[in-house]
């Protein structure tokens, strides 16, 4: 996701990366047996034609570039898969210490490997000392992300989350304009607003599906 930051506005590549929960749906149904209706299901086809019509654009400005934000929703959404089978059994500070440990084991190898061989973004570089604040704050905020998400994933079922998380997009547009005056163009904004109407969609679905679920087996 870095690497597509460099390439492309704020909005479009998160929105891009929103192909994640249409795979999490579908990993969802056939991986953990969740039930997902035909409807979440269309309106994830919906939902995936928005993310196509950012894609167009993206492509056409930057190239393959644009398609780095569909790798990180493959791999997120095997994390997701992943967290999903050992939330419940784990707590989420725990889990959330434990893949900090190990992704600080991963990566620093590749740093020093990097910094070695002198290959472009893999070698050492120390950040101005203006932009610590940005970093620890970096830090900070998605440690308390990623561990609201556990909890989440630890009470409620992925096709929920996958669609709640829509509302990522018109947030990451709104810092996008706010912060590095950047604003999608035409299509891509119709593209993003079909994406988030969508995923709004299988929300109420899902409320609703939850509803007569409590009607019909009450407490």
């Amino acid at each position: 996701m870095f690497t597509a930051f460099k390439y492309l506005p704020l909005a479009d590549a998160v929105a891009i990366a929103f192909v994640m929960p249409f795979i999490m749906l579908l990993l969802g149904k056939y991986v953990l047996h969740e039930d997902v209706g035909l409807r979440r299901l269309g309106a994830c086809v919906v939902g995936f034609t928005g993310t196509l019509l950012v894609i167009q654009p993206s492509f056409a400005t930057v190239g393959w570039n644009a398609l780095w934000p569909v790798l990180v929703a493959v791999i997120f959404a095997l994390f997701m898969l992943v967290t999903r089978k050992i939330a419940k059994e784990t707590e989420p500070v725990s889990l959330q210490a434990v893949c900090g440990l190990l992704a600080s084991l991963f990566m620093l190898p590749m740093l020093w490997f990097g910094d070695i061989a002198g290959f472009e973004g893999l070698n050492f570089d120390a950040p101005p000392s203006h932009t610590w604040w940005l970093l620890t704050a970096t830090g900070v905020l998605g440690t308390i992300a990623h561990l609201l998400m556990t909890w989440s994933l630890r009470y409620a079922p992925t096709a929920t989350l996958a669609s709640m998380q829509y509302l990522e997009i018109p947030v990451a547009v709104f810092f996008g304009w706010l912060i590095f005056s950047e604003l999608p163009n035409t299509l891509a904004a119709f593209g993003i607003l079909l994406t988030i109407s969508a995923g709004l969609y299988a929300v109420l679905r899902e409320r609703k599906a939850s509803e007569t679920e409590e009607r019909i087996n009450p407490a």
